[in-house]
């Protein structure tokens, strides 16, 4: 499990397929920037752009990972180098500053626009149509591995949009500094939403 508070700004360096063939995946090589790995071991979890990486290798400035075809044929920002935002997973003494996050990435969105709005930024993303049901005025949401507040959410025909509103620091620290209209981000629902969902459509099947 995660929070959604970014940690660090990494970056992937290098990426080096795992076969030949078209379904291989690939292992990336991650620059840890000021992510403390001492306390790191092989085998734990780091979220990369809100996708939950299991490391198979370390190093004193970074480690490594594995990532299927499947992964990167259902996340954005894993398929090439450039920064990354990075967590580690949660222990029981660590602070839940954000969200319940898992890791998981449910769906793509897509940046209509990202401007200024006074000494903020307004955060545009338009949501596919599976995920639109979940995401509510001021609920949660997890773009590229940040826990945000949605402020407004308007139905389209194909899902929704929702808007955001990110202070410098967020912007500072993360990688969304980088987004621009047109660019696809990681999204993950609000874990509660899901077993909500679920719950209410367990009472409608048995009524």
């Amino acid at each position: 499990m995660f929070t959604g508070i970014v940690a660090a700004v990494g970056a992937i360096t290098s990426i080096t397929p795992l076969g030949s063939s078209p379904d291989a995946g690939v292992r990336l090589e991650i620059h840890a920037g000021g992510l403390s790995l001492g306390d790191v071991a092989l085998g734990d979890s780091i979220a990369i752009n809100g996708a939950c990486m299991t490391v198979i290798a370390k190093r004193e400035d970074g480690f490594s990972v594995e990532v299927s075809r499947e992964s990167l044929n259902r996340t954005a920002g894993l398929d090439a180098p450039g920064e990354v935002n990075l967590e580690k997973a949660l222990t029981l003494a660590d602070r839940l500053g954000g969200h319940l996050v898992s890791g998981h990435v449910d769906g793509l969105g897509l940046v209509k626009r990202f401007d200024p709005v006074g000494e903020s930024m307004e955060l545009v993303i338009e949501a596919p149509k599976d995920l639109a049901k979940y995401l509510a005025y001021k609920g949660s949401i997890v773009v590229n591995g940040v826990s945000l507040t949605v402020n407004r959410v308007s139905d389209t025909a194909a899902g929704c949009e929702f808007s955001i509103n990110l202070i410098p620091h967020t912007v500072a620290v993360t990688t969304l500094k980088h987004l621009h209209a047109g660019s696809r981000v990681n999204l993950e629902i609000d874990l509660i939403a899901r077993y909500v969902e679920r719950m209410l459509g367990m009472d409608k099947a048995g009524a």
